[in-house]
């Protein structure tokens, strides 16, 4: 197969595989909403809180097991969901190499670093509500950029290597690693170097990113990128990555999610306050009401995902363009992208209303339209001159 032709077989697995995800996703939506519901309106949230009030005095002891134990049973409930969208679909699509003894140590892992973090945000949460009732929602909004913007920058350090080993490129491919050093340096970016990860224990999927901030900025790709690409083609992926550096689209990203996490904690605010009227809860800091947050955030959330997404929709578009004017390769770029489709098993033109409110990147075959048009108008442009 030529490598700028989509396989037609691949493409239909692709079709079906999007539909099936669309499918969990619409299950998981309503298994949590039923869910939340019963807490709110079946009286458990004031029966464990009660029994909490019986066994301990410690408020933060309280709300960190009301928040356990809600979650959890979310989690438990959805293990089932879980193990099948996660271990046996991508295995049954020919996507996976990840071992069943891999997929538990990952869910662990994932569970005890959200478990940390989550307990750690619950209780700034409840600090908030409890001292600053009317702008509570301000504060927190502040802090979770400052958690963002942190997390941001210790991931490639700190949070990826729990469950990736990194190396640096330059070990294995020198040669290719000083040319994405220098297309690096051409796109002003400074880099703490560019490393390898073991993506092919998990996937097939190939990936690449320049993940962290400042002085843990790096370039990672993925050994099925490596593998399955050739290096014109790495170079023009690499190169959009650093398109969203050019952009400054980590910190756009950053002031973006934290206007939509702002107005979201707002409408949570005014969700609480008619809790206490209409559901009985004590006051807004009642860690009772804890379900109508999630249930008031997550419906906020869900509406304004295609706003999110049409924004990321665009900056991706400007890092393609990117990619395109700094490396000049509208041909690799064109191959690259089908060799995505082929091996990640990317539906190349899904309908219009789901990637309107579903994908935060341009559908490949927009992407592949961009690149062709790039080609037809560089090529007009080098008549003229002549």
């Amino acid at each position: 197969m030529k490598e700028n032709q989509l396989d037609a077989e691949r493409q239909k697995k692709a079709i079906r595989y999007a539909r099936i995800q669309r499918r969990l996703m619409v299950i998981e939506l309503a298994l949590a909403a039923v869910y939340i519901i019963v807490w709110l309106f079946a009286g458990w949230s004031f029966e464990l809180k009660n029994y909490l009030l019986l066994i301990s005095a410690q408020r933060w002891f309280q709300i960190l097991i009301f928040t356990y134990i809600f979650g959890g049973f979310y989690i438990l409930l959805t293990l089932p969901l879980s193990y099948y969208e996660g271990f046996l679909l991508p295995r049954q699509f020919e996507l996976s190499n990840q071992t069943l003894k891999l997929w538990i140590s990952d869910q662990l892992k994932s569970f005890l670093i959200s478990a940390l973090l989550g307990s750690v945000l619950i209780e700034i949460f409840y600090l908030f509500l409890t001292y600053f009732p009317f702008t509570w929602w301000l504060f927190m909004g502040i802090f979770m950029i400052i958690i963002n913007v942190i997390l941001t920058n210790l991931a490639p350090v700190i949070l990826f290597p729990i469950f990736y080993k990194f190396s640096p490129l330059e070990d294995e491919r020198h040669e290719l690693g000083e040319r994405l050093t220098r297309l690096a340096g051409k796109a002003s970016t400074k880099i703490q170097g560019v490393y390898k990860f073991d993506l092919s224990r998990r996937t097939k999927a190939a990936n690449a990113a320049l993940a962290g901030l400042g002085n843990t900025r790096r370039l990672i790709l993925g050994d099925t990128l490596l593998s399955e690409f050739n290096d014109d083609e790495i170079e023009i992926v690499l190169a959009h990555e650093l398109g969203h550096h050019v952009h400054n689209d980590i910190p756009l990203g950053i002031g973006i999610g934290s206007i939509l996490t702002f107005g979201g904690l707002y409408l949570a605010n005014l969700g609480l306050k008619w809790g206490i009227g209409h559901l009985g809860f004590s006051g807004i800091d009642d860690f009772a009401a804890l379900p109508l947050f999630v249930l008031v955030f997550g419906i906020y959330s869900l509406i304004t995902m295609p706003l999110g997404n049409s924004y990321s929709r665009w900056r991706e578009h400007k890092a393609d363009v990117y990619a395109l004017e700094i490396t000049r390769k509208p041909n690799d770029f064109i191959s690259a992208m089908t060799r995505l489709a082929n091996q990640n098993l990317t539906e190349v033109e899904p309908e219009s209303w789901v990637e309107f409110f579903l994908y935060s990147h341009p559908s490949l075959s927009k992407r592949i339209k961009l690149a062709q048009e790039w080609k037809v108008k560089a090529q007009n442009l080098q008549n003229l001159t002549q």
